[in-house]
């Protein structure tokens, strides 16, 4: 027999969940750092085995943000192939790293609320190690980032003159977090096929066919 339906369409849903992931980075098209970035890398740790749990979001990451500076530098102007933009650029593969190592805490068999929760935290630590990286390397010399606790302070939360506060960012990532990872595990769960064994359930065995005894001549 074929497998399941559900089972089949599970076999897919990485790959859209990697579709979802590249649509929400394209500049514009969603609110500032609201992205299904960090609930894609940390549902790839938690939900996929084998090597595509870390080559499908690594693979998707490097096209990516190939796309997006190229589209920075000759579509924008801005000068993104520089040691600071590639450190930063590091930062946040860094902080993909800390997702994904979140993720393989947890397994396809866990709790929806916990899932959620762990996408929530991978988010928060996401943006604490990002926004550090910003505050360190400072690229755009934002006179608020002294270097001290003030000034790390300062970029976690409020930012530099002129732009939008860092909380806002941080809003947008908690929720994009916690809302696509609820839709990529429930998604999952939903597909998931598993046989009574998976679920702890008792099998009981099949009767063994007793031979007929052919009948007296």
């Amino acid at each position: 027999m074929g497998r399941p339906v559900s089972e089949r369409f599970q076999r897919w849903l990485p790959w859209v969940f990697a579709g979802v992931m590249a649509l929400t980075r394209w500049p514009g098209l969603m609110p500032p750092n609201f992205s299904g970035v960090y609930a894609f890398v940390f549902c790839a740790g938690a939900l996929l085995g084998g090597r595509r749990a870390w080559a499908l979001p690594l693979g998707m990451m490097l096209a990516t943000d190939l796309v997006l500076n190229a589209y920075y530098q000759f579509g924008r102007g801005w000068d993104v192939f520089t040691l600071t933009g590639l450190a930063l650029l590091l930062a946040n593969y860094a902080g993909y790293a800390v997702l994904f190592g979140l993720g393989r805490l947890f397994n396809p068999r866990t709790r929806l609320l916990n899932l959620i929760t762990g996408g929530i935290l991978g988010a928060v630590l996401f943006y604490i190690v990002t926004n550090t990286a910003a505050w360190l390397f400072n690229p755009f010399h934002n006179p608020e980032y002294t270097r001290n606790f003030a000034g790390w302070l300062i970029a976690l939360t409020k930012g530099t003159g002129g732009y939008p506060q860092t909380w806002e960012f941080f809003r947008n990532t908690l929720l994009s977090g916690g809302l696509f990872t609820a839709l990529f595990s429930s998604a999952w769960h939903l597909t998931a096929a598993e046989s009574p064994a998976d679920k702890g359930e008792a099998v009981e065995p099949e009767p063994e066919e007793q031979p007929v005894e052919a009948e007296g001549s």
